[in-house]
């Protein structure tokens, strides 16, 4: 083993935006300080209470993914468990995700910045 992985990066335009959607989603505390990162306008921290942390950086001619199109590919994905995926559909709609499929046992969204993520259902 060579290190340890600090948090996953996501670009966007609006860093805290994501950031909020992300909390929203998952819970936690966004630009917690942390010694690791310097908070700007162009990025934002997530820590969430399972530990996961994901940092979302600004770009100013960000590019979202158009899942599943390979010329602008997805570039990463997160698989969020839940209990109930129609309750969660109805929140993450809500909060501002746009759904992009729901034909196979889970459901494919795009965060506000585009980028793709999935409910599962918990097993168990």
């Amino acid at each position: 083993m060579i290190g340890n992985l600090q948090c996953t990066v996501l670009d966007c335009s609006d860093a805290l935006a994501l950031a909020r959607f992300y909390q929203s989603l998952l819970g936690g505390e966004v630009n917690r300080r942390d010694p690791r990162w310097m908070l700007s306008d162009t990025w934002a921290t997530l820590h969430t209470d399972a530990g996961t942390v994901l940092a979302f950086q600004g770009v100013a001619d960000y590019r979202p993914p158009n899942w599943p199109d390979p010329a602008h590919p997805q570039q990463f994905h997160l698989d969020i468990g839940v209990d109930d995926l129609d309750r969660a559909q109805a929140q993450v709609l809500h909060l501002g995700a746009t759904l992009l499929d729901s034909s196979q046992g889970w459901h494919i969204y795009a965060d506000p910045a585009g980028h793709p993520f999935c409910l599962v259902r918990e097993s168990g």
